[in-house]
């Protein structure tokens, strides 16, 4: 990142009003902004106002901002238009018997699509349906088993009207589930496990979540390290955009997730959860997934997962708190409920005085 400066937004306020010129709008949300971090290439950080901060900006500060602060496009899965100009939930469904939270908890496919449609009708926008698990320590499974797994699910979800999402890294897994009805890829691996995934994607026109990891399941918590963990994401990130680009994939087809949890210490998760609003300066819708992670038990008395959700709602209101347009979860009721208060204070806070 060498003579580059990164901006993240902060000083978060609750109103535009009677501010002008002073604030700004991160990424056409509920959000605005006072202030600026920007991070220089030799680590360097210097906390500026956003007033006149413009003025100040070479050609590649300024396609930033253009990124920080134009709107993102609403979500189109088939039929259904998901807008992304505030938070959206993501319920999940793992289709596995070793998910580190919800592993065996269904029966059948009958039982984890019903599961998925009480979510859907718990108000969330898309259902994540999953037939692998990647929890620290696991196993690859073969495509076969994850295709038995997953697809039935997708399939009676998508005739159900839900928008299903379909979380796997593999390509024959993601043309049979798109060929069953979903209509959103998202890869833990940002499509570097499979060689074929990229291409199957872009054939077929959805959209694509590419996650942050570093390591493999099976070793990925070993021994994470990381220089500056905010920048060195963001420029995988940056890297793995431009590969999907590259492929054939429309960038406003592509969402990005920081991978909380995959390759990274309890520090690591909480200085990206601290620093979430800068990712938004890569252009792309922002997905969150710290539902129920190790995270939260580590800062909790070593909480079992079912005991965590407390620390998942804290997470994803800190995350809308920042942008995020999706946050992915497995308590989906409590969520969309935590969400709703924080969007009616939103709400009053914009609701000009009179």
């Amino acid at each position: 990142m060498a003579q580059r400066t990164l901006i993240r937004p902060t000083g978060f306020i609750d109103s535009p009003f009677g501010h002008d010129g002073k604030v700004a709008r991160l990424a056409g949300g509920l959000n605005w902004f006072a202030q600026v971090e920007l991070i220089r290439g030799d680590g360097s950080r210097e906390l500026r106002a956003v007033e006149g901060i413009e003025d100040r900006f070479d050609e590649r500060m300024a396609a930033q901002w253009a990124a920080l602060t134009a709107p993102r496009a609403p979500l189109q899965l088939g039929e259904r238009r998901i807008p992304l100009d505030q938070p959206q939930v993501m319920g999940i469904v793992n289709v596995t018997p070793d998910s580190f939270s919800d592993g065996g908890q269904f029966a059948d496919s009958a039982a984890a699509a019903d599961a998925g449609a009480d979510m859907a009708g718990a108000g969330a926008a898309i259902i994540d349906v999953g037939g692998e698990s990647t929890r620290p320590g696991a196993a690859t499974v073969w495509e076969g088993d994850e295709i038995a797994r997953a697809v039935p699910v997708v399939r009676q979800l998508a005739a159900g009207g839900a928008a299903v999402s379909i979380d796997t890294r593999k390509a024959d897994v993601m043309t049979a589930a798109l060929e069953a009805g979903a209509r959103l890829v998202n890869d833990v691996s940002a499509m570097t496990f499979d060689p074929r995934a990229a291409e199957a994607v872009a054939v077929s026109g959805v959209p694509v979540i590419l996650m942050h990891h570093q390591g493999a399941p099976g070793s990925m918590q070993d021994d994470p390290r990381y220089g500056d963990v905010l920048i060195e994401v963001y420029e995988w990130l940056e890297e793995r955009i431009a590969a999907a680009q590259a492929a054939g994939i429309a960038r406003d087809h592509i969402l990005i997730d920081p991978g909380f949890g995959f390759g990274k210490t309890v520090a690591h998760n909480l200085a990206l959860m601290n620093g979430l609003a800068l990712f938004h300066s890569l252009g792309c819708p922002l997905v969150v997934g710290a539902s129920r992670k190790r995270t939260i038990g580590a800062l909790s008395n070593e909480a079992p997962p079912g005991q965590r959700l407390g620390g998942s709602i804290a997470f994803a209101l800190k995350a809308a708190e920042q942008g995020a347009q999706i946050v992915r979860v497995h308590d989906v009721p409590d969520t969309v409920q935590a969400l709703k208060i924080w969007r009616g204070l939103r709400d009053q806070a914009l609701t000009p005085r009179v």
